[in-house]
């Protein structure tokens, strides 16, 4: 009975944890990280699909992320949905590519992180 229990104990611990990582990913920290995009949909064709379904993006840089669409006709909407996500950044698009610099950390985002993860 007792191993049982246990058992339970660790699974939703195991689980809680997984889940608190994944959210810590999400939280912009001054360095680019794709986990930031993971929720993003795009309204692509009148169907909301995730970003990383319509597009490459990568990290060339420690605080630059580019986004490549495959169908360079949906950059305007995915300038939308980034905006609207409330990330906290801002997409400059060259017509082929979208580049997103992450901004330096200021003292009150610190601040401001620190109440996020507590």
């Amino acid at each position: 009975m007792d191993e049982k229990v246990v058992k339970e104990v660790e699974a939703k611990m195991e689980k809680t944890l997984s889940s608190f990582k994944a959210d810590l990913n999400k939280v912009r920290t001054g360095r680019a990280s794709l986990a930031l995009f993971d929720d993003i949909r795009v309204d692509y064709y009148g169907t909301p699909t995730p970003l990383n379904q319509m597009a490459t993006l990568a990290v060339p840089e420690p605080r630059l992320i580019t986004i490549q669409p495959w169908d360079t006709s949906i950059i305007g909407e995915i300038e939308k949905a980034i905006l609207k996500s409330e990330l906290g950044v801002t997409p400059a698009s060259d017509g082929k590519i979208i580049r997103i610099t992450i901004p330096r950390l200021t003292e009150e985002r610190r601040k401001e992180l620190v109440k996020v993860v507590k």
